[in-house]
């Protein structure tokens, strides 16, 4: 029979041809192939002996250990020698040195086989060495890739976490070192877009990309199939549009325009056009400027009021209210659960937090119109640029909340929004009502209607729609609803 040429060695799984140890060798370094220790599997297998690969601290990595070969290892591991060997009975041991030269190694591959090494087995094993030391150098790329990326998504995420608490200052101070200009803006949209847990990876990859570094991308703390988006150029949510379109379960909503200081304002609108999106065929959504409120109220009077109502909070020193603030109007907007994720803080802390509020208040947050009445002063303080109300004009020191819900333009509007429901069979706004006043829990509201559970949270459901607001998630469009009752006499004013 004749003999390989060349150190022929048959193919693995290449049918009937053959190709040399060398064309096998280079396989493990096609992108499918990239495995250390199939590298070693391999040269075990091909020079019909035992490999063992060390990392440079001496820890097995793959392979089996190489008896009597200790020594050799440590030699060729602190850089004495490239390479050694030595015959220790009837087995015969070889070392080299994975890494280049002058250089802490990579690792160290060490063989004991039965037969002597030859010229070609010996240019084998260097040769895997070789190899070994790209894959190895390319798996401590790829880790250190990895771990930029978490450190930059991390980042991203406290720029996030800063706007929502209106720090807009060291926010800008973050991004300045990465995303020099990024939030050189007062203003700006946010988006939120919506796609499976398992596919948000590749959303927020797309999103980064289609955006090129003009928009803060992030993934969402507290909903995982979420990204969240902070855009000051217009061009942002045409580029994110072309994402959504034609992709299946992934939808868009979209913010109006504001300050860096309401992210947190504009988050709650994002995630509210949202909710519409989900219904619309292409599936995106742009918060819709309505008729709000508090607009329609005595802007003096609504000044007056908030400043009377949150004055327990002056008491406080500049950092903890700031703080107990931005806590609070996350905390009327979401879950406690979601806030924390939000804030970065635990969901005991945003409680406490709540609860403080409540004491210095005097408010119980349980009732719905209570949180709706503390969410209209918090937004109207933030809207006046965040300053505590000095002293109310004389005229309107005596202002009520009542003064407020009984204005001609706010009971026009809360009627006119309410309504709406008349046009179904069902008595809606009866349920609606209820509802509301039982803080929002359908079984105390069935209790009272003398209903079923279910029902309530059909009818609840059947209201969203028709008034185009969520209703069975906390936020700024309940707290609308529920100012609207008031305003039309289906509540009593709280007592504040």
């Amino acid at each position: 029979m004749a003999g390989r040429q060349d150190g022929a060695v048959p193919a693995h799984g290449r049918g009937s041809g053959q190709a040399t140890w060398a064309e096998e060798l280079l396989d493990h370094l096609r992108p499918a192939g990239r495995d250390v220790g199939k590298v070693v599997t391999w040269l075990a297998d091909a020079l019909d002996g035992t490999v063992c690969l060390l990392d440079g601290a001496g820890t097995v990595r793959a392979g089996a250990p190489v008896p009597a070969a200790d020594d050799l290892i440590t030699d060729v591991a602190a850089g004495r020698f490239a390479s050694a060997a030595l015959q220790d009975g009837d087995h015969h041991v070889r070392v080299v040195r994975v890494g280049r030269p002058h250089a802490p190694p990579a690792g160290v591959l060490a063989v004991t086989r039965a037969a002597p090494f030859d010229r070609r087995t010996a240019e084998m094993l260097t040769r895997t060495a070789g190899v070994v030391e790209l894959l190895l150098r390319a798996q401590e790329t790829g880790e250190a890739g990895r771990r930029l990326a978490r450190a930059t998504s991390a980042l991203r995420l406290a720029i996030l976490q800063l706007l929502m608490v209106e720090d807009t200052v060291s926010a800008r101070r973050v991004a300045a070192g990465l995303w020099p200009g990024l939030l050189d803006t007062d203003t700006a949209h946010v988006y939120v877009l919506e796609a499976h847990r398992d596919e948000r990876e590749r959303l927020t990859a797309e999103c980064l990309e289609a955006t090129a570094g003009q928009a803060l991308v992030v993934r969402c703390p507290a909903v995982d199939g979420h990204v969240i988006v902070i855009a000051p150029a217009e061009a942002t949510g045409s580029a994110l549009r072309s994402l959504v379109g034609g992709r299946p379960r992934t939808f868009l909503g979209g913010s109006t325009r504001h300050s860096l200081a309401r992210t947190a304002t504009a988050y709650g609108q994002a995630v509210s056009a949202l909710a519409l999106a989900r219904f619309r065929p292409d599936g995106t959504a742009v918060y819709a400027e309505r008729t709000h409120p508090e607009r329609l109220m005595d802007p003096e009077a609504l000044r007056a009021w908030s400043g009377l109502l949150l004055r327990p909070l002056d008491t406080l020193p500049h950092h903890t209210r700031a703080e107990l603030v931005a806590t609070a109007r996350l905390g009327l907007e979401f879950t406690a659960v979601s806030a924390a994720r939000i804030l970065g803080v635990s969901r005991n802390t945003v409680r406490a937090r709540m609860e403080r509020l409540e004491g210095l208040l005097c408010a119980d947050f349980s009732q719905l119109t209570v949180r709706a009445a503390v969410h209209l002063a918090l937004n109207n303080q933030a809207g006046l640029g965040h300053e505590p109300a000095g002293g109310p004009a004389p005229r309107s020191r005596d202002a009520h909340l009542g003064d407020l819900l009984t204005g001609p333009a706010l009971c026009t509007w809360g009627h006119a929004l309410l309504g709406r429901l008349a046009a179904d069979t069902r008595d809606l706004r009866g349920t609606l009502r209820a509802w509301t006043a039982a803080g929002g829990n359908a079984e105390r509201a069935a209790q009272l209607l003398g209903v079923h559970a279910q029902t309530v949270r059909e009818h609840v459901r059947s209201v969203e729609p028709v008034l185009e607001r969520q209703l069975l998630a906390v936020g700024s469009d309940l707290y609308e609803v529920v100012l609207a009752q008031l305003a039309a006499g289906d509540l009593e004013p709280p007592a504040l």
